[in-house]
Order: structure tokens, then sequence, then C-alpha cells
């Protein structure tokens, strides 16, 4: 798995963008809320992005998040979607994983309880035959 690590501190958010085998990897740590959001919305959407761009969300060291957390994950799984690309997240925490159950998120994006899982995980839509 080839990395390329970018670290960028937003107040009570962290976000490491790591990039492995074509898959943007982004470990999010702290508290997404109206404050520290912004970090996150850039890293979702770098001017680079390239058209079918494969992300993965990782909450697992997320200890809280608002509805402008679930507002920056729709609006980056619908953008994903769009151009052609994916978007999955990893959630293992239980009161952020609680909050995406209620808002119904994990009957949209799909979820994955480890990195490992959801970096290996295939979309039926995304398998080719031999």
């Amino acid at each position: 798995m080839a990395e390329n690590r970018e670290a960028a501190g937003h107040g009570r958010l962290s976000v490491v963008r790591t990039d492995a085998d074509g898959i943007t990897v982004l470990g999010l740590g702290g508290e997404i809320d109206h404050q520290s959001v912004s970090g996150l919305t850039r890293a979702l959407a770098p001017a680079e992005a390239p058209t079918g761009q494969r992300v993965v969300i990782d909450l697992s060291r997320v200890t809280f998040m608002d509805s402008s957390g679930v507002n920056a994950l729709i609006a980056a799984f619908q953008a994903a979607e769009a151009a052609g690309g994916w978007l999955r997240l990893v959630v293992v925490r239980g009161a952020v994983l609680r909050t995406l159950q209620l808002v119904g998120l994990d009957t949209v994006i799909p979820f994955h309880a480890t990195l490992e899982d959801a970096l290996a995980s295939r979309r039926p839509d995304s398998w080719t035959e031999s």
C-alpha cells in the first residue's frame, strides 16, 4: 500500500489524508461539529480530485458528530456517486454510529467495522467477470 500522508488540525478535528492503491483514505479524529466541519469538507474536495475517486472515511477516532458532519458525509457521498466513484465509512464508535443510524445513513453509505474491511470490500456494481 503506497501512502502519501497529509495531516491537518482543524480545532477539535484532526484529518490525515492517505492515498492507498488509488483509494483516498481520510482518517479523522476528535469532534465533527459546525466549528470543525470545514476541515472535513476541505479534505473531501481537493482541487485535483479525479473523476471516479474512491474514498474511505475512517471515523473510528471520532468521538462526537453533529448534523454538520452528517451533512458533509451526505454531500461527499452524492458527489462521489455523481462522479462515478464511491464512498465508504469506517464506523466503530458507539455514539457516532448511533447518530448515523438515527438519520438512516447506514442504509445509504456502506459502513465497515475496520479500515481493512472497507479497503477490501467490493460493491456488487463494481464486480467484473473474468
